[in-house]
Parts: structure tokens; sequence; C-alpha cells
């Protein structure tokens, strides 16, 4: 079973909130690459319009995307507006 944690973007944020989010966007990269390290980690990326659409991560377990979740310095920092963990069991096709 795999989890999927969404970071929903906050529909009334204005540019501050977004050039908070630049500017911490080191931080959780390099969150990031340490957490990754692991293979815990299987994708991770934004829609379309991080601003007004979020991003998305896909972890091996919920354990993990919890973990993640609780050291992640856009959530530390109070720039989620939300962020939801769902598990997941996927059909996956072999590669061709």
């Amino acid at each position: 079973m795999f989890a999927v944690s969404f970071y929903d973007a906050d529909p009334n944020a204005g540019p501050d909130h977004f050039q908070r989010l630049v500017d911490t966007y080191p931080r959780h990269r390099a969150y990031l690459d340490e957490f990754a390290k692991d293979g815990e980690v299987l994708m991770i990326g934004t829609f379309g319009n991080p601003a007004t659409e979020g991003s998305m991560a896909v972890f091996r377990s919920r354990e993990a995307a919890e973990r993640f979740r609780e050291g992640d310095p856009f959530v530390t920092e109070g720039l989620v507006f939300r962020s939801r963990i769902l598990d997941w069991d996927p059909l996956v096709f072999p590669e061709h």
C-alpha cells in the first residue's frame, strides 16, 4: 500500500505568501533530497499552477508520508493551507 500526500494551495493567499514559499523552497528541497535517500518517496511535484493548484507526493507508506510532512519546512513554517494523506492501492502495469 502506498500513500499519496496532497498540499492544497491557499485560495486567499496573496503575493507575500507566494514569496515566502519561494524563499522557503531551498530548505524544503534540501529536506526532500535528504528524505529521498531512503527511497521512501517515489514521486513529488506540483500541479500546473502550484500557487493555485498545490502539489502531491507518492510515498511507499503512510508512515513515510506522515514523517515527511512533520518535518517539511513548508509545513513547519505554516505555508501549507491544507494537507491530507490518502492510502493508495494502485494497479501497476509493467513498463514496455
